[in-house]
């Protein structure tokens, strides 16, 4: 492949029972495309929890999707009211969960802590108030978790 191929997909914000769709389309273009399987598991894990997160604390947003001969891109960006404290945000079990999220089995507070051990690279941007993008990138050409 010499152009990347680009995907986007509209995620819902409040659409619980299909979060996952758009990882799971991810998880099985990298299939058909003869993609490493740690690489796969990798994106997919990541993708995975960063859609969980626009389901639960932002009202959804677009994930744009890059793949490229070195690496698998992944734009996640919402329409949330950002994260105050991404240090705080980023320590496993922290969650600004809702309790009914949680009763649904959601909002443990180890969405971003995966998506940075499953990914290469990770950046956040974040305004209070207008929304929070997250870009993640994932290696072809890596050994990883």
């Amino acid at each position: 492949m010499e152009e990347p191929l680009i995907y986007t997909y509209d995620i819902d914000g409040s659409d619980f029972t299909r979060a996952g769709e758009a990882s799971s389309a991810v998880k099985n273009r990298l299939k058909m495309l003869g993609v490493d399987s740690a690489a796969i598991r990798k994106t997919a894990i990541a993708m995975y929890e960063g859609e969980i997160n626009m389901v639960i604390h932002a009202d959804g947003g677009t994930i744009t999707v890059s793949i490229s001969d070195d690496a698998i891109t992944m734009v996640l960006a919402d329409r949330g009211p950002g994260i105050p404290d991404i240090d705080q945000a980023m320590q496993e079990g922290f969650s600004t969960a809702r309790p009914e999220v949680r009763s649904l089995g959601f909002g443990a507070g180890m969405g971003l802590p995966n998506m940075k051990r499953f990914t290469d690279e990770m950046k956040i941007d974040t305004v209070l108030g207008k929304g929070t993008t997250i870009t993640m990138k994932v290696n072809l050409h890596s050994d990883g978790p």
